[in-house]
């Protein structure tokens, strides 16, 4: 065992990945759609732009590890019948929005944003306009699903003013794609690459899964192998949560096929060592891009941010979300829209705002928020800064913080002085075990609360 393994079996714990803090196990059915429209009216600074999110649940088929909120369908129509009851949503929030708000960023999520076919992906965007004022130089992006895509959905994206894509790899092995329901030969996710390429789209994420059924060390090296061959922009390696008791589907797959804990500690090696040696940097939270990539600039420049699309260089927008499940974002607020899909669309057809929950934040709430962010964006804090911005004494104020950090300094992934607490090289790797020092949730009696995968 390397001492990289040691110290992530030592770390291995359930944990937050922090896209929001306080995290979303702790939205409350108390925050109505009243609130939430008292929000959208207060909270219009002009000076603020706008990130939108839409959340697409369709999918062809069901993939047996997903986590994502969605509905597995060969009715189509569903899809085209969805995209009228986003357009009346965005109606509702556009007519709380200040007009001259610019929309700087615009993602579609899901499931499978490219279920719907080329020209409904031409109808939605152009729903959107005419509700939104997108900024010529918008950061648009769409997740793709390489099964059942076509040349015409990546023309559809392009001409519509789509700029980056992230698309599902997961692992090129026949049979842990066979074990997890998701066939998709390696020529097809090389000819998908190979269109967004020759269409132009400025950034190219794949996104990977460690720790399936079936993988091993030399399994996954041959996946990493042909990846970073292909040289996308970034990568983002996700570790499997194994949660059926919430996501039942995951019963299908078999837990005697999943890598034992010092296989997925190697595979974690693995990933390090290999995309280190590409020229990868490891942004944190299982996110890596190209030494000159924007998102690499703006963690250098420490502008950057982030939200529950990840990480993201536009820090100062509220999001606005659409669809079923998606999560909006305002300074002061978090707010959920109801999850199924039914009943999503049934409160926006009697004209309502499908709040399900929310959360307004207190201030040691934005305290601590702000904290957690810039340990995992700067990967630094510097104490008087922070203490001036919020008007408290840094020690006094994160002094159970300051204790909790101390045997993660002994193991180097700290810098802790009288001036700043700093992330190391090796730290970057046990982010989310950094960040929960400052979480005051974590501190709260657990029994029936929140369960998290594990950080390693």
């Amino acid at each position: 065992m390397t001492a990289l393994t040691t110290l992530l079996e030592k770390y291995s714990k359930p944990g937050p990945r922090y896209t929001s803090y306080p995290t979303a196990p702790y939205f409350h059915e108390g925050f109505t759609e009243t609130d939430w429209r008292a929000e959208l009216a207060a909270s219009q600074d002009p000076a603020r732009g706008l990130s939108l999110y839409f959340h697409i649940p369709f999918c062809d088929t069901l993939c047996y590890y997903c986590g994502c909120n969605m509905v597995a369908t060969g009715d189509y129509s569903k899809a085209y019948q969805y995209l009228d009851y986003l357009d009346k949503e965005m109606a509702q929030v556009a007519a709380l929005t200040d007009p001259s708000r610019q929309v700087r960023q615009l993602h579609f999520g899901g499931g499978t944003p490219t279920f719907l076919r080329p020209q409904d992906i031409r109808r939605l965007m152009g729903l959107i306009r005419n509700r939104f004022r997108i900024a010529e130089d918008a950061e648009m992006g769409c997740e793709v699903d390489p099964r059942e895509l076509t040349r015409e959905h990546l023309v559809a994206l392009r001409e519509t003013g789509f700029n980056r894509l992230s698309i599902g790899v997961q692992d090129l092995e026949d049979k842990v794609q066979k074990a997890v329901n998701r066939v998709q030969p390696e020529g097809m996710i090389k000819e998908v690459y190979s269109w967004a390429r020759d269409l132009g789209f400025s950034s190219i994420n794949m996104d990977l899964i460690v720790g399936l059924p079936h993988q091993t060390v030399d399994s996954f090296a041959r996946t990493l192998d042909k990846v970073v061959a292909w040289s996308p922009d970034r990568l983002a390696v996700f570790g499997y949560a194994h949660v059926p008791w919430m996501k039942k589907h995951q019963k299908l797959i078999q837990e005697k096929d999943l890598p034992n804990f010092a296989t997925r500690l190697d595979l974690q090696q693995l990933i390090h060592d290999k995309l280190g040696a590409a020229g990868y940097v490891n942004i944190g939270l299982d996110h890596f891009a190209k030494p000159d990539d924007e998102i690499v600039k703006a963690q250098n420049s420490k502008t950057l941010w982030r939200n529950f699309q990840g990480y993201t260089t536009h820090k100062d927008c509220d999001i606005y979300a659409f669809g079923a499940s998606s999560i909006s974002q305002t300074p002061d607020t978090y707010m959920q829209n109801e999850k199924n899909v039914k009943k999503y669309q049934e409160l926006v057809g009697a004209g309502r705002l499908p709040v399900e929950r929310g959360l307004r934040l207190t201030r040691d709430d934005q305290i601590r928020r702000d904290a957690i962010t810039k340990v995992m964006c700067d990967l630094e804090l510097e104490k008087a800064a922070f203490a001036a911005a919020w008007g408290i004494d840094f020690d006094s104020y994160f002094a159970e913080a300051l204790v909790d950090l101390k045997p993660l300094e002994a193991d180097g992934f700290v810098t802790l002085n009288d001036h700043y607490v700093g992330v190391t090289e090796l730290g970057r790797l046990f982010l989310r075990n950094i960040a929960m020092c400052f979480d005051a949730y974590l501190k709260q009696p657990t029994e029936g609360g929140p369960r998290y995968s594990r950080t390693a």
